[in-house]
């Protein structure tokens, strides 16, 4: 586990658009992972959204302690793994952060504009890497 904050090696490869897996806690002590888009902001938190009615979001907000495991696009032997707990969990109507995510990921802003989105940051607490 490496301290903070984040070496260069590994902003530079959590800044690109990479696949990405995130895991939380049901509330029995289930792990639940995902596959989920993220971005890395200038002050090294990461961004999330989520679909308002997925029970995932119900898990973040009774246990905020998540894993994000972030894979090189190029080379899936190459990872950046960071822990942490989400916080500042905020409904997104206008769809200003699914909008970010898909447009660093797509280039284009988020096609489904039916669903209600909330937006929240990881705050880093610990990370590690593998050929990083």
């Amino acid at each position: 586990m490496s301290t903070l904050p984040l070496s260069e090696r590994a902003r530079t490869m959590l800044a690109r658009p990479n696949p990405a897996v995130m895991g939380c806690t049901r509330g029995d002590g289930q792990p639940v992972t995902v596959a989920t888009w993220y971005l890395l902001e200038d002050d090294d938190r990461i961004l999330i959204n989520l679909d308002g009615g997925r029970r995932r979001l119900e898990y973040l907000r009774a246990d905020p302690r998540v894993s994000l495991t972030v894979l090189d696009g190029a080379n899936w032997g190459t990872t950046c793994s960071v822990q942490g707990r989400v916080v500042d969990l905020e409904d997104d109507p206008e769809l200003v952060g699914i909008d970010r995510l898909s447009t660093h990921y797509l280039s284009i802003p988020y096609p489904n504009r039916d669903s209600p989105r909330v937006s929240g940051h990881i705050q880093v607490d610990a990370w590690s890497s593998w050929h990083l």
